[in-house]
């Protein structure tokens, strides 16, 4: 999968699933901080990935996912 494919659906979910507003979804843009991402949401977004990308979100391989930017990347490795 091309990187802009896994931008655009992430940038989707988070807007329809999660109703984020599309301004705060920016490459350096922190998920907790900026963009406002919580536990709950997060939950969501486990389903979310599982289903549109086809794998596991595992809580310890996200330790270091702090920006839009970093959780594309962690998706890329991941879908690879």
């Amino acid at each position: 999968m091309e990187r802009q494919e896994i931008e655009e659906k992430v940038r989707t979910f988070l807007i329809d699933d999660l109703e984020i507003d599309e301004e705060k979804i920016k490459p350096e843009a922190r998920l907790k901080e900026d963009i406002g991402i919580d536990s709950l949401d997060f939950v969501d977004i486990v389903v979310i990935v599982e289903k549109n990308f086809g794998f596991k979100i595992k809580t310890e391989e996200m330790a270091n996912v702090k920006t839009f930017n970093d959780f594309c990347d962690y998706i890329e490795r991941k879908t690879a």
